[in-house]
């Protein structure tokens, strides 16, 4: 047998350079290279691979978890057909790491997760950054990553990397069972020599097949769409990820069925598509949810029913509602107690949709929705184009931004007030036009997702929606962008502090406690005096983007055509005021008020609280 002499991080370089991935004859690479940082546990294995491997590209972030994020962000853009590894030190460079896995297992997308660890062999522990646990030797920092990661392993030998690395290709391909890949790397270990197999290093494919669901339950769903006298849609993720639009549409036009969206399914539909309702549950528009609170039937297609999607279980109150879930993976095809339609979105919606040949919801139904899709438009306008002084509002910068954006590019935010509202406002015309991080919800992920999506996708503009609070928290990867010569637009909101959490704060009769940037108050002692003078346009300019201030609606306008313009990387800075929020539209979501208070506003908010969780229902 040809074996090939390598160190274990060569090894892990040689065999990720070669995986190929193919769905529907279309074949790529799967990874798009490497992301992170060098540190004492990584700089002279993985390190040295990638220096000696050029062709695998490295790219240098300035913070770990972004790295993660980055790669989060690349994967969802190419619909999880691309990723890029991340690999980090140990101890606290491996840390940061663990809540960008989160984000990704959470949100389904395939990210591979080098972090070094400590030296196997033990024998000069405690090494610089060890966790010591005195009843194991065998326990790390990296033991963090198992509960947020879809497949984990501890690499203590180089040839266990024969069995390591095709499983975690395996989960990583998997468009049922993907997320985060974590396979821990003692450095001792990293730089350790094996004779290896040559098979090993060969081009490998992986091959992403469009399984159909069960005959049998097509043909029982089919019969209870038919029976239904009020279904409705709900898009999720998964029909982007299969790249399902154009199936879903002729489904929607052909019978009528009206179809909402989550956030991460906004986009499977043009916003005026006449089915289409918009944005669905708590941070849904009327349309969505006043046909959603009376549905006979929910046919929920690659969503995983999120507490913001239900409305806490709120949504839906029809006393006779059913669901039919189409859904790759099993342990979401069966929530809610619905008929499990197992398979591809793409190919089970052309088989569903054969399978109603014929049938349409009834006239008066489908008038109905496609009124309420005009009405919602309007309102959308009013929001958009209703001046409202200075500063202005987040809505109005909304819709600035979207009238000036072109279909094919790019729309993405992640934390804050801005996701809420972007999901009911944003007009989308393309279905990957809209890309919002909302299974985890990171606050940091915006500027180094932004990073990822125009990796996936160069020829779009991308525009980073981003408050000032997400922006404090990880601006760090702007530098990368500069570094690599990557051009995104960056909009970012002045609004004085945590502005969503300012008007949750208020609902639950706390006024806005602990979220505003203002100084301490002397007299009161709490953080409720002047508002913190902080220049984000000189701190975003120090990091080397191209910066435009804008005080009023002509001067975002004249800044975004400007940053058109640009070739770096921009940052684009307005002041809005946290108070001219958009509207809730007819929904709820369960944050539980304190019991018992000395303040009147809490009390009173516990009454409402207890009254709306009374339509909180299981599906049995």
């Amino acid at each position: 047998m040809k074996t090939t002499r390598l160190t274990a991080a060569q090894a892990i370089i040689r065999f990720l350079g070669q995986q190929q991935i193919d769905r529907d004859g279309r074949r790529q690479p799967f990874f798009a290279g490497c992301l992170g940082i060098f540190g004492h546990g990584c700089i002279a294995g993985i390190g040295q691979a990638l220096l000696q491997y050029p062709h695998f590209r490295y790219i240098q972030t300035k913070n770990e978890q972004a790295s993660v994020h980055i790669a989060a962000a690349f994967a969802k853009a190419s619909n999880r057909l691309r990723t890029f590894a991340c690999v980090s030190s140990i101890g606290p460079g491996a840390t940061n790491m663990v809540t960008g896995a989160a984000l990704a297992t959470i949100n389904r997308l395939p990210v591979l997760l080098l972090p070094g660890d400590i030296f196997a062999r033990r024998n000069v522990g405690p090494v610089l950054q060890q966790l010591e646990q005195p009843y194991s030797q065998d326990i790390s920092v990296n033991d963090a990553f198992k509960p947020v990661s879809r497949y984990w392993d501890r690499i203590n030998r180089a040839d266990q990397l024969m069995t390591a690395l095709p499983e975690a290709m395996r989960v990583l391909t998997s468009p049922a069972e993907t997320g985060a890949v974590t396979l821990a790397l003692p450095q001792d270990v990293q730089a350790e020599a094996f004779d290896f197999p040559a098979e090993l290093f060969n081009e490998r494919v992986w091959y992403v097949p469009r399984p159909e669901p069960e005959k049998a339950l097509v043909s029982r769903a089919a019969r209870w769409i038919r029976a239904s006298k009020r279904p409705l849609i709900i898009a999720g993720g998964g029909v982007l990820y299969s790249e399902a639009h154009q199936a879903l549409a002729n489904l929607a036009k052909t019978t009528g069925i009206p179809v909402c969206e989550t956030q991460a399914g906004k986009g499977a539909l043009r916003y005026d598509h006449p089915q289409n309702l918009g944005a669905v549950g708590v941070t849904g528009t009327f349309a969505a949810n006043r046909i959603a609170w009376e549905a006979d039937l929910i046919i929920g297609i690659g969503t995983r029913y999120s507490d913001f999607t239900t409305a806490s279980k709120t949504a839906f109150q029809n006393p006779k509602v059913r669901f039919i879930n189409l859904n790759i993976a099993e342990f979401d095809a069966f929530k809610h107690n619905a008929l499990p339609l197992v398979g591809d979105a793409n190919a089970a919606i052309q088989i569903l949709t054969r399978s109603l040949r014929g049938w349409q919801v009834t006239s008066v139904y489908r008038r109905k929705i496609e009124a309420l899709n005009r009405k919602w438009d309007k309102e959308v306008e009013r929001l958009y184009h209703t001046p409202t002084g200075l500063p202005v509002s987040q809505a109005e910068v909304i819709g600035v931004v979207n009238d000036f954006a072109r279909p094919q590019d790019v729309v993405m935010s992640a934390a804050g007030s801005l996701p809420g509202d972007l999901h009911r406002l944003w007009r989308t015309r393309d279905p990957k036009g809209y890309h919002l991080e909302y299974g985890y919800s990171c606050m940091g992920y915006e500027v180094a997702g932004g990073l990822g999506i125009k990796m996936a996708a160069p020829d779009r503009e991308v525009y980073v929606m981003v408050g000032d609070g997400s922006w404090l928290m990880m601006s760090s990867e702007l530098v990368t962008a500069v570094q690599e010569g990557i051009k995104i637009t960056v909009v970012l909101l002045d609004n004085h502090g945590f502005q969503s959490i300012g008007g949750l704060s208020q609902a639950i009769g706390n006024k806005d406690f602990g979220v505003r940037y203002k100084q301490r108050h002397p007299r009161t002692g709490h953080l409720d005096g002047p508002n913190l003078r902080i220049d984000f346009a000189a701190n975003a300019r120090s990091l080397g983007a191209h910066v435009i201030p804008a005080r009023d609606i002509p001067q975002l306008k004249a800044a975004l055509a400007e940053a058109r313009n640009q070739t770096r990387a921009t940052v684009i800075v307005i002041e809005t005021d946290p108070e001219k929020r958009a509207p809730g539209y007819e929904s709820w979501w369960d944050v539980p008020v304190a019991e018992v208070s000395e303040s009147a506003a809490v009390r009173t908010a516990r009454k409402d609280f207890e009254v709306a969780k009374q339509k909180e229902r299981f599906f049995l």
